[in-house]
């Protein structure tokens, strides 16, 4: 029998979803989508797809014609979580996990999810205009990017590149590709700080159950050295936006 490696399956296990959002902002941006019944929804860098899951419920699986959906993601692990959250809510035969690079997938949806990935099609104007081939006429795209909530320090700036820009600089992104902005939301600080601690509660707790493990000094440099930089470094001055844009 095959032994379960602890540190590998806790990374993310603390996560409700890999991006700062709370369940009163996420029914929010659902209700913005406004995923339709018989709806195709596509979620493109879905990790477990647990946004993507919500969706496709919002559709409706039981009527006459169901609400199906596909998440990419080249995270095997994140795949198979996301298979096994399906299967426990009996949307397994509703819902299908692809492993596949996002920018490589061009069948096109009803309703799509990009949030946190524009870097896997090579930064934002990229991604928007990538995510305009695969967002049907009269559909609607979850966007959700970075950008400066105040002008970034250097060492803000060598974390998350140059590329990324102000508020108005990302609005503008989306609108002069033809992107109509249908709905437009941040996340708050409070949003932030259990993203942030999420990530690392999953470690942080496997340290403590295995302090004597041969990984245990470079994990703990990890999470310390990832909890100064967001404390010190951009802990208020990088946000999240999330735009239901439409076309």
């Amino acid at each position: 029998m095959q032994s379960i490696d602890h540190l590998a399956t806790s990374r993310y296990a603390r996560m409700r979803w890999n991006t700062p959002l709370s369940e009163e902002h996420a029914s929010l941006l659902l209700q913005r989508l406004d995923v339709r019944p018989g709806s195709r929804v596509l979620d493109l860098g879905c990790g477990w797809g647990e946004l993507l899951l919500r969706a496709v419920a919002a559709g409706g699986v039981g009527g006459p014609v169901a609400t199906r959906g596909v998440g990419v993601d080249t995270d095997d692990a994140a795949l198979a979580r996301g298979r096994r959250l399906a299967a426990g809510r009996s949307l397994n035969r509703h819902v299908a996990f692809v492993m596949g690079e996002a920018a490589a997938w061009h069948e096109p949806a009803d309703r799509v999810l990009c949030v946190g990935s524009a870097h896997a099609f090579g930064g934002t104007g990229a991604a928007l205009d990538a995510l305009a081939t695969v967002v049907r006429p009269g559909g609607r795209l979850l966007f959700g990017e970075g950008f400066w909530e105040r002008p970034p320090s250097g060492e803000a700036e060598q974390i998350f590149g140059a590329e990324v820009t102000d508020l108005a600089g990302l609005v503008e992104a989306a609108r002069g590709r033809g992107w109509r902005v249908l709905h437009l939301s941040t996340a708050d600080q409070r949003e932030w700080d259990d993203f942030e601690s999420t990530w690392l509660a999953g470690r942080q707790e496997w340290l403590l159950t295995y302090p004597e493990d041969p990984r245990a000094a470079e994990v703990r440099a990890e999470l310390d050295d990832r909890l100064r930089q967001y404390v010190t470094v951009y802990r208020g001055m990088l946000g999240l936006a999330y735009l239901v844009l439409g076309r």
